[in-house]
């Protein structure tokens, strides 16, 4: 990404903040013990994530939040740099960065490598999204089950 400054060897005012945010959620943690009280606490964040945005970010992340609690209820919601994300073993598998995070057209549909979609020798990682309607819904619901195993 182009920095604010033309240098582009620094981060942009909008990475920095998405990296702030993620020491903070580390820390928040950190400090939430084990257990059922931190994936409590880690779900809430994912909430308060999808509750924080507008338009279609928010009707986008609160779909895919009912698809995720629908097909893969195992997967554990938190926040992840800020994102609405969905973990198995605490590590993410799927995502919502949604396009009012970095000013883009466009949110993305997220999935780490430890997501299950191996698919040969290349696969899609990120999907943009710009609504869910029936046939998107669809295709996330199975994209989220394969990915979530």
């Amino acid at each position: 990404m182009a920095s604010n400054t033309g240098d582009e060897t620094s981060f942009t005012d909008a990475e920095r903040a998405a990296m702030k945010q993620r020491a903070a959620e580390l820390r928040e943690q950190g400090r939430s013990g084990k257990g059922a009280a931190k994936r409590e606490r880690e779900a809430q964040a994912c909430v308060d994530a999808i509750a924080a945005l507008i338009g279609a970010d928010k009707q986008i992340a609160e779909r895919l939040h009912a698809i995720v609690t629908e097909e893969a209820p195992h997967l554990d919601p938190k926040a992840w740099y800020g994102f609405p994300s969905y973990a198995r073993d605490g590590k993410v598998v799927v995502f919502y960065q949604p396009a009012s995070k970095f000013d883009t057209r466009y949110g993305t549909v997220g999935f780490n490598e430890d997501a299950l979609l191996d698919d040969g020798s290349f696969w899609p990682t990120a999907f943009a999204v710009l609504e869910v309607n029936d046939e998107i819904e669809q295709r996330l619901r199975e994209l989220v089950r394969k990915a979530a195993g």
